[in-house]
């Protein structure tokens, strides 16, 4: 005899029925709007970027990329609270307008002055320096566009540490595109053009994230 029960679902079929409805609730690729992109990342507190109406979730970072990241925070903000300097340094899940309908999330967002007018709370609305941890999903994301982004964005240093080269890369703006100041190796130092006295040692950066 066939059972009247009904079919109990699984988390699968749920989540499919979710992702359905999402997708006819949320606007298309290609069609959003900044304040609905802003609306999303409010309330889902995950990386996600959007350039040009589209919205491009970003990979969660393993632990490598967050011991990397750990090291460059501690580096600039060690040099802000030297002599009491009057920057600030934040870490990613902070939004950052590039131009409009463009927001990128950096692993690092520094501004020489904690009272530029940029810093916002919701979003800045730009920086003196960023980086990127290259991601392994999707290297030229970071080493290819987003150098055009933030060169666009008028962001004088851009900083580019690749776990894979085990590399870190100083770029400097000149004029509108950037130039190496230096592909930094192991055994070797990388050094900032915009802070004076700001240096990494590539040997302990990427030993400390092998451990």
């Amino acid at each position: 005899m066939a059972s009247n029960k009904p079919k109990t679902g699984t988390s699968s079929d749920a989540q499919d029925d979710l992702n359905a409805l999402l997708r006819e609730a949320l606007p298309p690729q290609g069609a959003w709007s900044e304040e609905e992109y802003l609306w999303l990342t409010d309330r889902l507190r995950r990386p996600i970027e959007f350039t040009d109406g589209r919205i491009e979730p970003m990979p969660m970072p393993n632990y490598g990329h967050q011991i990397l990241l750990l090291f460059l925070y501690r580096t600039f903000y060690s040099y802000f609270q030297q002599a009491q300097r009057r920057g600030v340094v934040v870490t990613s899940g902070l939004r950052m307008r590039v131009r409009p309908g463009s927001f990128r999330e950096p692993d690092i967002l520094l501004l020489c002055d904690r009272f530029d007018s940029r810093r916002q709370d919701r979003y800045w609305l730009g920086a003196d320096l960023v980086a990127e941890i290259v991601s392994p999903d999707d290297p030229p994301r970071d080493l290819v566009v987003k150098r055009g982004d933030y060169a666009e964005a008028g962001i004088t240093e851009y900083w580019i540490v690749d776990p894979r080269a085990e590399t870190v890369t100083v770029l400097k703006l000149v004029g509108s595109d950037y130039v190496e100041h230096g592909v930094f190796r192991r055994g070797e130092t990388a050094t900032s053009v915009l802070l004076d006295g700001v240096s990494v040692d590539v040997t302990a950066l990427f030993d400390e994230a092998a451990e």
